[in-house]
């Protein structure tokens, strides 16, 4: 991808003299963000130990910043601290008890409102009766719920013992519900009648009965009517109603369990796509200061402002999301069908002042699709943050968002993911935007681009790597004792160096580009290629709804193969493929252009909208698919199988 010289967006004097990564960067004395970035990862002690203090963190910070400073895995931060992570988010300084918490919309119609006080109310209850049915610290929680008010304060209920929460969407089948949540074994599960999508009600009692048989360790489960207000539960043994849990123990105070910085937070799990879903836990401190650390200072977040994410239960962004209530920030709940209707997510930015945007590379490409131009409809002056992540946002892309939707704003690309429930590299108020790069590299990650010997690169593409130890880095993978897996997932590569799997460079701005995940780094000729560069320029192709492409073993070499799924009443023509790879060849190299073009009906993605590229490769080579259970829409493996266009 070619770098941009002229940026898209420049911050205002005004924004750069009041955001807090500003007054930040004063107080340590520095005058330039690089300057602070350098700082905050050789001296890693003070800086954490500074955003403590700064952030005004609730609890014993103690004594002992950093063990072990050298060692990845094995460094151990802030050991003789003491906090609770829902008493960080409910209880702070920054706002009252009778601000706006929650705002919830669903796109069935509902609409709910909670301050801060009804929302410790009704966690404070939920937190009793749990401690009365024998939940204790340690014990895992699970739910499997939409992004509804419930979810969030089962969840700060659970933290609020120092209970270990893990969650996933109630759009997951049975056996991907099960493979996740019985290696945790949890003691508590909250599930819910059904949920709505693109204009239907999915019933889900039958299911989560089915599940609830699979996880034999249950002592306790909650049902959340959500499609209708008398649900006959009888169908799930042992099920109790959200109301007869909530309300049992009315008027109790939440009381907070201080933990270890360790202590484990959430259970996160990977995709599933290649075998069993690994169980990721992350640490109770690590998440709290890399989140507000996020918000505060790479994302401008200030108290009062409104902050909405689009996201289900089953992807990081929901844990993300929730941690904006330690900044004073109101969260804006959604759940249903994006496109309810082109611009229904605008008209909720509109309706509800939304100051901070979330979503995904995928949803501004609809967007763009969609021919949507907020800019021209809607009342945004609130809108100052726009975050995009999932996958890599082409220059393209960043040019739809100033042109269509707001001129001055920023658009903070992100990148980091589940395995650190958090960011290597996003915004910064401080800093030009240039179109196609992600800003900067995050304070206190010492992220860097490796060659494929293990050596730094100042120019090119390669490993996306963390050289030096963070305090959001997993607790541990569960089931694994010796920390075999752990290992292998992130220090296998590169020795006492963090390898994340994402193919990117350095630019000469200071930025860094994503070009894709490494594992799927095509290699025609020998020479590494990203899939994304190939993905922006079929982007521009009218008749393409969106594509998928992979590099096939072939005849010793590898040969790249392009999957396109074409709007509704387009056909795969030989005009097509000319101008398809015209377009490829002369905006990247020959190099990058498809050996073969073939068209599909659909395109196969994870729960949280990723392409799953090195399913259809094992496909197209014959292997076994692992686990197509965890696919949002595995019936489309079957437009890759037994393809004759891929046999000569």
């Amino acid at each position: 991808m070619e770098q941009s010289t002229k940026p898209i967006w420049t911050p205002a004097a005004k924004l750069r003299e009041s955001c807090a990564m500003n007054q930040f960067m004063t107080r340590q004395g520095f005058q330039d963000y690089e300057s602070l970035w350098r700082w905050s990862i050789e001296k890693r002690e003070q800086f954490w130990s500074n955003l403590w203090d700064d952030f005004q963190i609730i609890g014993d910070k103690g004594k002992n910043i950093l063990e072990k400073p050298d060692d990845m895995p094995g460094a151990k931060w802030f050991t003789d601290s003491r906090l609770n992570f829902a008493e960080n988010l409910l209880c702070s300084p920054l706002v009252a008890d009778n601000n706006e918490a929650i705002v919830f919309y669903s796109e069935a119609g509902k609409e709910t409102s909670l301050d801060r006080g009804q929302i410790k109310r009704s966690a404070g209850n939920l937190a009793a009766w749990m401690r009365a049915q024998g939940i204790q610290k340690g014990d895992r929680v699970a739910c499997c719920l939409p992004n509804i008010p419930e979810a969030m304060i089962a969840m700060l209920a659970a933290n609020s013992i120092g209970a270990v929460w893990s969650s996933a969407s109630p759009d997951f089948g049975v056996t991907g519900i099960c493979e996740r949540f019985v290696q945790i074994k949890p003691k508590l599960f909250f599930c819910v009648d059904g949920y709505c999508y693109s204009g239907k009600s999915i019933n889900c009692l039958d299911k989560f009965a089915e599940v609830c048989k699979e996880l034999t360790t249950l002592d306790n489960i909650v049902l959340i009517p959500f499609l209708e207000k008398d649900v006959d539960i009888s169908c799930i043994p042992g099920a109790i109603n959200w109301s007869s849990a909530i309300y049992q123990n009315t008027q109790q105070e939440l009381q907070f369990t201080r933990v270890e910085f360790d202590h484990p937070l959430f259970i996160l799990f990977s995709s599933g796509t290649t075998g069993k879903p690994k169980c990721i836990v992350h640490g109770t401190g690590g998440t709290l200061l890399q989140h507000l650390k996020e918000h505060r200072l790479h994302g401008d977040m200030r108290p009062g402002d409104r902050f909405f994410y689009f996201t289900t239960c089953g992807w990081m962004m929901w844990n993300w999301l929730v941690t904006g209530l330690a900044s004073g920030a109101t969260l804006l709940l959604y759940d249903g069908h994006p496109f309810a209707t082109p611009e229904f997510l605008f008209d909720l930015a509109a309706k509800e002042k939304i100051s901070h945007f979330g979503t995904s590379a995928k949803y501004l490409e609809g967007l763009q699709k969609f021919n949507v131009k907020p800019a021209q409809s809607h009342d945004l002056k609130n809108l100052r943050v726009m975050f995009s992540t999932g996958s890599p946002l082409s220059i393209e892309g960043f040019e739809y968002v100033y042109r269509d939707i707001k001129s001055d704003l920023m658009l903070a690309s992100i990148s980091g993911g589940t395995d650190i429930v958090s960011c290597f590299v996003l915004g910064n108020p401080l800093l030009p935007i240039y179109a196609g790069e992600i800003q900067c590299r995050g304070l206190g990650m010492a992220t860097d681009v490796f060659d494929e010997a293990g050596k730094p690169l100042k120019a090119g593409k390669g490993e996306l790597v963390c050289t030096k130890p963070f305090p959001a880095m997993p607790v541990s993978f569960w089931n694994d004792a010796d920390g075999k897996l752990y290992n292998a997932a992130y220090f296998d590569r590169f020795a006492n160096v963090w390898c994340h799997g994402d193919f990117a460079e350095v630019t000469s701005n200071n930025g860094i580009i994503i070009h894709g995940r490494s594992d799927t780094t095509l290699n025609p000729g020998g020479v590494r290629i990203g899939t994304a560069e190939i993905y922006r320029q079929v982007e521009q192709i009218p008749e393409v709804f969106e594509s998928l492409v992979i590099g096939q073993e072939w005849e010793r070499d590898v040969r790249v193969v392009l999957f396109v799924h074409l709007k509704e009443g387009e056909v795969l023509n030989e005009e097509l493929i000319r101008r398809i790879k015209q377009q490829i060849r002369q905006n990247t190299s020959p190099r990058h252009v498809p050996s073969v073009v073939l068209a599909v009906e659909g395109i196969p993605r994870t729960k949280s909208g990723k392409i799953v590229e090195l399913a259809v490769k094992n496909v197209v080579e014959g292997h076994e698919v692992k686990n197509a259970n965890a696919l949002a829409n595995p019936e489309t493996l079957a437009y890759f199988e037994n393809r004759e266009e891929l046999m000569k």
